[in-house]
């Protein structure tokens, strides 16, 4: 039953254009193609990311967050209580006012030592400014190393300036040995922070980030089974290079050198409008379907869904970064009321003052810094 399935998944008119089959991009008179199985290393290679990150942000990613200055804030540790504890765990971490008078009862602890209890907790469960700073670090030193890598890769290629000859010699094009690792490479990182995710730091795009990492995975496997490395060298390059700018406005955003953040964030958000909403879907979408000459197969099929998907997320990103400058410009508030901020622990008249303080901005649709959407 699996031989037969195997054989039905990689029948030659799945993946192939009508006329061609495995047989035609064989490796043969030295030359190489890409073949599926080459993808098997990805699995190893993501874990190995894996160790290769953990080591690097605990050296000099803490090295670089204590020379930029980012400290973390003092946290004060609740008591022990188990009634607590298990509250917090199972049912809820900020809980309303009727569950707390009904837990201040059950601890013999007045209500605002159980409010107090339950802020101290939940400033614990927060990642600290050094561990967003050291995830955003790695990330950075990836990104810059795989642009550079993919460019050096395809900058001599035709199609790197003119993507419709990217389906020159299609589909027997020669793998090129640069392009292959580059692709090694990304399909273990994306793999990687899939493996990660659990123990990263939780963002309010957190399933959009889950959907582009599958979307990416799959990209990457069906373009290089099906031989299109060409569009999906430049399609790296393209979101490559704006996630460096993204990495390092928000190492700047942790280490408190705000202007430098605002600066930098103005660039990305150009290059991301550029890269994303102009160059994308001109130079791979459009090429992609307008000057594919061969009858449709289920591979090529099933990969331009997938690149309108991630166009899609390209728009709702795009709509997030452009909505932070709007309020940015138009309204120029300080405050921070998206962020995972810490709570402050106050006395009991501090703390009303500063419930009805932020009440009121609530309300107020009070704008945050174009910088918090950094903190997504």
């Amino acid at each position: 039953m699996l031989s037969n399935l195997y054989h039905w998944f990689w029948k030659d008119e799945f993946w192939l254009p009508a006329g061609y089959t495995w047989t035609d991009i064989e490796d043969a008179n030295g030359v190489t193609y890409p073949h599926p199985k080459d993808l098997l290393a990805t699995i190893p290679l993501a874990f190995i990311l894996v160790i290769v990150r953990y080591s690097f942000e605990t050296t000099v990613g803490v090295f670089l967050s204590r020379v930029m200055g980012v400290r973390d804030h003092l946290r004060l540790k609740p008591d022990p209580n188990p009634i607590l504890e298990s509250f917090f765990q199972t049912q809820s971490q900020n809980p309303k006012e009727a569950q707390l008078s009904h837990l201040a009862s059950q601890c013999g602890l007045s209500v605002r030592q159980t409010q107090r209890w339950f802020r101290r907790r939940r400033n614990q469960a927060r990642p600290n400014l050094t561990k967003k700073f050291c995830e955003s670090s790695w990330r950075l030193f990836f990104y810059f190393s795989s642009s550079f890598g993919i460019f050096l890769a395809i900058y001599n290629e035709t199609w790197f300036g003119d993507s419709k000859t990217c389906f020159n010699r299609y589909p027997t094009q020669p793998l090129k040995t640069g392009l292959y690792f580059c692709y090694l490479l990304e399909m273990s990182f994306y793999q990687s922070l899939l493996l990660t995710l659990p123990f990263d730091v939780k963002r309010k795009d957190t399933m959009e980030q889950i959907i582009h990492h599958f979307i990416v995975i799959i990209l990457l496997f069906i373009s290089y089974c099906g031989n299109l490395l060409s569009f999906g060298g430049v399609t790296l390059l393209l979101h490559d290079i704006t996630d460096i700018l993204l990495e390092a406005s928000k190492m700047f955003l942790y280490a408190q050198w705000k202007h430098a953040c605002e600066i930098l964030f103005y660039i990305f958000a150009v290059m991301f409008i550029v890269n994303r909403l102009i160059l994308f879907p001109n130079k791979i979408i459009y090429v992609f379907f307008y000057d594919f000459t061969w009858k449709p197969f289920f591979a090529y099929i099933f990969t331009f869904v997938l690149l309108i998907i991630l166009q899609g997320l390209h728009v709702f990103w795009t709509y997030l970064v452009l909505q932070r400058i709007y309020l940015r410009i138009i309204y120029k508030k300080k405050s921070d009321v998206r962020s995972d901020l810490e709570e402050q622990d106050t006395s009991d008249e501090q703390l009303e003052k500063t419930e009805k303080q932020m009440n009121r901005r609530l309300q107020a649709n009070e704008v945050p810094n174009s910088c918090n959407f950094l903190q997504t």
